[in-house]
């Protein structure tokens, strides 16, 4: 991989970023960086982020022959400097032409949506990997798959500009054909993928998360950034039954004819503006699975071949919705109907409603829910599966970030009349969990909802194990099978919720 000069001048030029470029003298970089501790002989290297110019220094040190930054520095006074408006644009254009525009070899699915992304995007990895016959790449949440052989745990919902090209070159290069993706509003806030076009995005739904001074200061702006996967979509597919419907089907309408906008929903279901959705589907859940029914309504989704009854192996009637929008996208990537029914029923999600029996202490769940929506949607199916008994909730929320989550965990407790809710870290960084479990607690319904507090998250765990019996139900929701817990900026080793459920029971078992 290179890039030369001149096709850096001519990217910049034509995308309107470059403001100056100072003492020329590289023709071609054979690498590049926006880590100084990863740059080697002739690199392009990124000022971008948290920078300090010591990290410049270092860079300029370990080979680095030119910089790109939004100003110049006086630590880079002898390599040449590329002057722009916008680092993170640069950086993500230039990496693209870097490594080859690699999404020019890949059909791409992108999913954006406050809810359901990771598990949609497990859903169309499935079906895909089984049309493809394993040649379908993954860029989750949960874990990054380039491969048959080269997978590992992501660090972000959509990484950096420059890691994500770089991988996308590696997933062409070990013989992909398909990639699918999670977008998320950040990656368009700070531009990680500014020039990438999709060939299909799916837009699940919106509410409120994510606001914070330390990520979107309002939900108009949360929703503006969400938006912008469908000005970048070939095709797109839209929930009908989302919030915000009639923006985001007029924002759909402005880039697309007609015939490449589809829109699903719940048999029955009328959005707020004149529109029929493209395919209805209607589903029974139960404790381990769902059954689904999905019907093609228009004459351009009878063409995907999507209509038909599946059984979908991730219990939850809200994951149906999920399907459908999936159904929709894997048929526009030309998967065949067979494995659309193998993949929906063979599909597992890590993290995402896992659950076992005890033998005393009832059915113990664990989701990645993290915010109002998929609390509330969370809590209402455990609700009808489990009429009966307690249902008895264990979460946090991290720590600077997604402020509005807080007070949306005691709403969803609150609305669903969780019986019993235990209060406890999840990632609180460099905040006092206990002051982070205040702030749920201030927004819960306390006339409704029993609060416990515990801010040590294994204890928590055990104690609302204990307190349960046969006919309750104990959910753990917010870090799934996440290893680590953030303190104070370290990543704490942590066995995972379904880990400590497990150790707990089979103690508890152990002792009758």
């Amino acid at each position: 991989m290179a890039i030369s000069w001149q096709e850096i001048i001519d990217i910049l030029t034509k995308y309107e970023l470059l403001v100056s470029v100072e003492r020329p003298n590289v023709m071609e970089f054979k690498a590049i960086a926006y880590d100084s501790r990863k740059v080697s002989a002739d690199t392009l290297f990124f000022v971008k982020g948290n920078f300090k110019p010591a990290f410049l220094t270092s860079a300029i040190e370990s080979g680095a022959q030119a910089f790109v930054a939004d100003k110049n520095y006086a630590e880079g006074a002898n390599i040449a400097a590329i002057i722009v408006k916008d680092v993170q644009k640069a950086m993500s254009l230039l990496s693209a032409a870097f490594y080859n525009y690699p999404q020019n070899d890949l059909f791409i699915v992108a999913y954006t949506g406050t809810k359901g992304k990771t598990t949609a995007a497990y859903f169309t990895h499935e079906i895909l990997q089984n049309s493809t016959h394993g040649k379908t790449a993954l860029f989750s949440t949960i874990d990054r798959i380039l491969g048959p052989n080269e997978q590992f745990k992501s660090d972000l919902s959509t990484p950096e500009s420059l890691d994500l090209f770089h991988d996308m070159r590696r997933v062409v290069d070990n013989g992909m054909t398909h990639l699918v993706m999670e977008v998320s509003s950040q990656a368009y806030k700070k531009s990680r993928v500014y020039g990438l076009r999709f060939n299909v995005g799916i837009f699940l739904n919106i509410s409120p998360d994510h606001i914070g001074p330390l990520e979107h200061p309002t939900f108009e702006d949360y929703l503006a950034h969400k938006l912008m996967l469908l000005d970048n979509s070939d095709q797109v597919i839209i929930n009908a039954e989302s919030d915000h419907f009639a923006e985001i089907y007029n924002r759909a309408q402005k880039g697309h004819a007609s015939e490449d906008i589809f829109v699903y929903g719940h048999k029955g279901s009328q959005p707020v503006v004149n529109v029929q959705p493209d395919v209805s589907f209607t589903g029974h859940a139960d404790l381990t699975r769902s059954q689904l029914l999905v019907t093609a309504q228009t004459s351009k989704s009878k063409k995907l071949g999507i209509a038909g009854e599946y059984n979908l192996n991730v219990p939850g009637d809200y994951n149906e919705s999920n399907a459908a929008s999936v159904l929709i996208a894997v048929g526009l990537a030309h998967a065949d109907h067979q494995s659309m029914v193998i993949g929906l029923n063979e599909v597992t999600v890590p993290g995402r409603m896992e659950s076992f029996a005890t033998k005393n202490h009832g059915m113990v769940y664990v989701d990645y829910a993290h915010n109002y929506i998929s609390v509330k949607a969370l809590l209402s199916f455990l609700h009808q599966q489990h009429p009966v008994g307690k249902v008895i909730v264990v979460l946090g929320s991290p720590g600077n970030k997604g402020e509005s989550r807080r007070a949306g965990f005691g709403q969803a407790v609150s609305e669903e009349q969780a019986d019993i809710v235990w209060l406890t870290a999840d990632d609180p960084q460099y905040e006092d969990p206990q002051a982070i479990a205040a702030e749920i607690a201030a927004a819960t319904d306390e006339t409704v909802v029993e609060l416990h507090y515990e801010m040590d998250r294994p204890t928590a765990i055990k104690k609302a194990l204990l307190m349960s019996t046969d006919d309750d139900v104990v959910a753990i929701v917010g870090k799934g099978l996440d290893p680590y817990q953030k303190i104070n900026g370290v990543d704490t080793p942590y066995r995972g919720d379904m880990q400590v459920a497990r150790d707990v029971i089979a103690e508890i078992e152990a002792s009758v």
